[in-house]
């Protein structure tokens, strides 16, 4: 399993661009990833490394006081089925949980089918489906972070 590290705010140069690397393999806009994350609350980098390699992260920031919204990420296409993904999530949610957040939102489409399990299995409901500028489907998810008894 890779190490997995955290950054409150970008993280260094190296993990950056190796952040920037996998981002642009998968989503193909990694010119404005550090931009628009610079512009955001309390921005979390969740980041695996295997023998100095980016092999996986996870990007999230505030919306509220007690909501996080985890915005992107992804796992290198070759370290994909190893539990990459799921560690990554868990330590972002356990992190923003003992930040204070009570919820975490994140958005997905149908097109990112493990995503979307991988969600639901890590107990994310779904709270809304809609169609976004471009037309393209969305899928609005919530995860209740702590015990409202």
């Amino acid at each position: 399993m890779p190490h997995v590290q955290y950054f409150w705010g970008i993280p260094d140069e190296k993990i950056t661009d190796g952040i920037l690397h996998l981002h642009d393999q998968i989503f193909e806009n990694a010119n404005e990833l550090v931009e628009k994350a610079s512009l955001r609350q309390n921005v979390l980098f969740v980041v695996a490394v295997e023998d100095n390699l980016v092999v996986g992260y996870k990007i999230g920031y505030s919306i509220s006081a007690d909501r996080y919204y985890s915005w992107y990420g992804g796992v290198h296409e070759e370290y994909r089925g190893r539990g990459i993904a799921s560690k990554l999530m868990e330590l972002q949610h356990r992190i923003v949980k003992e930040a204070g957040y009570e919820t975490i939102e994140t958005k997905t489409r149908n097109k990112w089918r493990n995503m979307l399990i991988l969600n639901i299995k890590h107990g994310f409901d779904i709270t809304e489906t809609f169609a976004d500028d471009e037309g393209i489907h969305r899928i609005v998810l919530e995860k209740k972070l702590r015990d409202t008894d």
